[in-house]
């Protein structure tokens, strides 16, 4: 599992429905710069901040994309997507077709700089979403409070603290300290 910083690069989504307005939705959350191409749209994608390219995908709307999600119900047009993006070397999602996918979208919790992601690697989205609710129950906002104090520290604790282990000890014990 990894996490993708998506702050500022420019990503694609193949389907303007209802799916490829939640993946728009969601790769704007992650501060992508966001182009969807299709010959229609839900008119939901038309309140969010990205660029709009009516028409259908053809291989040169990956130019210069980082990654691309389609969402389309049309395996030709999936397909396509997905072998374009094997050749350009572009990670590519394929909503509800994993065996297409470079990358699987997890379902997210977030209560800034806390990121909970759940994945089931494309098994059931439905379980994952279930997991990720109840998951998020447990994050509350002085989580987030005590990350952004964490996160103040690591500048002194690289300068101070030579090792990783120690640094990692650190942190370790300040978490656990929190937590009594």
């Amino acid at each position: 599992m990894a996490c993708l910083n998506l702050a500022g690069r420019e990503c694609l989504v193949v389907g303007g429905g209802a799916v490829g307005t939640e993946k728009a939705r969601g790769l704007l959350e992650c501060g992508a710069r966001v182009t969807v191409v299709a010959p229609e749209v839900d008119p939901a994608l038309l309140d969010l901040p990205l660029e709009w390219q009516r028409g259908r995908y053809a291989s040169w709307d990956l130019d210069g994309k980082w990654l691309v999600v389609t969402a389309t119900p049309y395996r030709d047009v999936n397909l396509a997507v997905h072998e374009d993006a094997e050749r350009y070397g572009i990670f590519c999602n394929v909503a509800d077709e994993p065996d297409l996918c470079s990358f699987i979208l997890p379902a997210v919790h977030r209560v800034d700089p806390i990121t909970v992601a759940v994945s089931t690697s494309g098994a059931s989205p439905a379980l994952a979403q279930r997991l990720r609710t109840e998951i998020a129950a447990v994050v509350r906002p002085e989580h987030a409070e005590l990350a952004r104090e964490l996160q103040a520290l690591r500048p002194w604790a690289k300068e101070n603290l030579a090792t990783y282990e120690e640094r990692r000890d650190y942190f370790a014990r300040l978490v656990e300290a929190a937590f009594e």
